[in-house]
């Protein structure tokens, strides 16, 4: 129990520190704007540094693939248009219930717009208790929890497809395939080879099939932050001739003095140079997984949706197909105001996904009643657990 006496206490304070931090980040900003108008002259020189010594950057620079002044105004979505979304959501693996496995549990949502047609909004459930499945992951060092994170992103890459194709094949109209969160599969970097395929080549086909279906992939970020764009203007601050950072700033990356508005986000600069409705420039993340990506390398914009500065993440052939990607954009646009400040899609695909403490507890004493059915005798959690449940209080 929370002692909200002895918390009070260490409350003192704090106020002034906030104040304090939000100064420091309105000079931050002011410092990021200067680079950014020094930066546009000087646009295609830095852009042609980052490419060349790219390898000797121990940062991740977004790369502008459109003029960096450039801002577009995005227009709402069509009358009839449709969105899909999914979302994930698990019950983790625990040696003191009655069985070890895991639930993984992916909502669907298919929201037609003028068009007369009922919403699909429901889940698919998976459980995994299989030795072979809940242990895979071992021969890699990779804990069961963790394994299960990335097998449900495949999940939900692979129930947005088959949506994706479902709908193209039913509807005439413009269609979004919606995700929560970054396109860019950064934790997959440190894993080994054979690891890292069973989880992005699944993904990666998933999305050749959005493709196949002419249905762009968009990404949401809600509160981003990333620093990848202002990472660009690192090299306009750079004071050497070369950015060479392993050479001239070795061990030095948090204390180098391209570091001058550290640690600010992107957010926070494009929150003062976008107007509602309009789009930040595109690029091009240099993150070192998308070298695996082929056609689906990530680009980015910072999108102003009214209640906030979203980061939008779009595969390369979205964005390479100016009409396609002007009506994602629209459609995004359009859902954060159906959504009121939030993409409805995503919204109600969580809410499909989310298991709750009820779920939870039916979905043991289902899995409960099937083992006594079984014959399976002395059934039920570890001591350790059931005295968790209750109290001497």
């Amino acid at each position: 129990m929370l002692d909200l006496m002895k918390l009070a206490r260490q409350m003192q304070g704090i106020s002034a520190h906030l104040s304090q931090e939000a100064e420091a980040a309105r000079s931050r900003v002011k410092l990021a704007q200067t680079l950014w108008q020094q930066a546009q002259p000087r646009q295609a020189e830095l852009t042609r540094a980052a490419e060349v010594w790219g390898d000797r950057i121990p940062f991740t620079a977004a790369v502008p693939i459109e003029p960096l002044d450039q801002r577009s105004a995005i227009a709402f979505a069509p009358a009839a248009h449709t969105v899909i979304a999914t979302d994930g959501s698990q019950i983790s693996p625990n040696h003191h219930e009655i069985a070890y496995c895991y639930l993984l549990n992916v909502g669907r949502v298919v929201l037609h717009y003028g068009q007369s047609r009922h919403p699909r909004l429901d889940s698919l459930p998976e459980v995994v208790y299989r030795p072979e499945d809940l242990y895979v992951s071992r021969q890699w060092g990779i804990r069961t929890e963790e394994w299960m994170g990335y097998r449900r992103t495949v999940a939900e890459a692979e129930a947005l497809a088959e949506l994706g194709q479902e709908v193209a094949a039913t509807t005439a109209a413009q269609t979004l395939a919606l995700t929560d969160g970054s396109l860019i599969s950064w934790f997959l970097d440190d894993l080994p080879k054979e690891a890292r395929d069973r989880i992005l080549q699944p993904v990666l086909a998933a999305w050749d099939q959005l493709r196949a279906a002419a249905v762009p992939l968009v990404g949401y970020i809600s509160a981003s932050r990333s620093g990848e764009m202002l990472n660009f203007l690192r090299l306009q601050s750079c004071p050497f001739a070369e950015p060479d950072c392993l050479t001239q700033c070795p061990g030095h990356t948090e204390t180098a003095p391209c570091q001058t508005f550290a640690p600010l986000r992107d957010v926070a600069l494009w929150a003062t140079l976008l107007e509602p409705g309009q789009r930040s420039p595109f690029f091009r993340s240099t993150a070192p997984i998308l070298s695996l990506y082929g056609d689906h390398t990530i680009h980015l914009c910072y999108l102003h949706v009214g209640a906030e500065v979203a980061r939008i993440e779009m595969p390369q052939w979205v964005v390479a197909d100016a009409a396609l990607r002007d009506a994602a954009l629209g459609m995004v646009l359009t859902q954060v105001q159906k959504g009121y400040g939030y993409p409805v899609a995503l919204a109600e695909a969580h809410n499909q996904a989310v298991v709750r403490g009820g779920d939870r507890t039916r979905f043991f004493a289902l899995l409960e009643r099937e083992m006594i059915r079984a014959g399976l005798q002395n059934v039920g959690t570890s001591y350790k657990e059931a005295r968790k449940r209750g109290s001497i209080a």
